[in-house]
């Protein structure tokens, strides 16, 4: 049986990950953080890094805005089934294009993303 996705949860995801491309091109880390449950592991090929590694990270980096880089994230694909939810992601950034694959859970009547994974295209 194919579990009809909730329209509500859709645009939550949709939202969430417009929101993570607006942290991750203002260097925004506040607001990374509230999208990212507290025991998100971020991997790429041999790089494992926890949620606060990363943000802290991405504080001490370039801001893309700031260095006049565009903002051309897109979204490439969001499945949703249950709450379980996957975001395939173009995220060029810093002269870098990444596919970034979130994976996010609803627990408690709210959606964070419990894992990234990421690879430079």
């Amino acid at each position: 049986m194919i579990n009809i996705q909730d329209p509500d949860d859709f645009k939550t995801i949709t939202d969430m990950t417009q929101a993570y491309f607006t942290g991750l091109h203002y260097g925004d880390t506040e607001k990374l953080r509230a999208l990212f449950h507290k025991d998100t592991v971020l991997k790429a090929p041999t790089i494992r890094r926890t949620r606060e590694e990363w943000l802290t990270l991405v504080a001490s980096r370039p801001i893309p805005h700031t260095e006049g880089h565009p903002y051309a994230y897109k979204i490439l694909s969001i499945d949703v089934f249950g709450k379980q939810a996957m975001v395939k992601a173009a995220c060029p950034l810093l002269g870098n294009n990444f596919l970034d694959f979130l994976g996010s859970l609803k627990e408690n009547d709210t959606w964070q993303f419990v894992s990234k994974m990421y690879a430079e295209t």
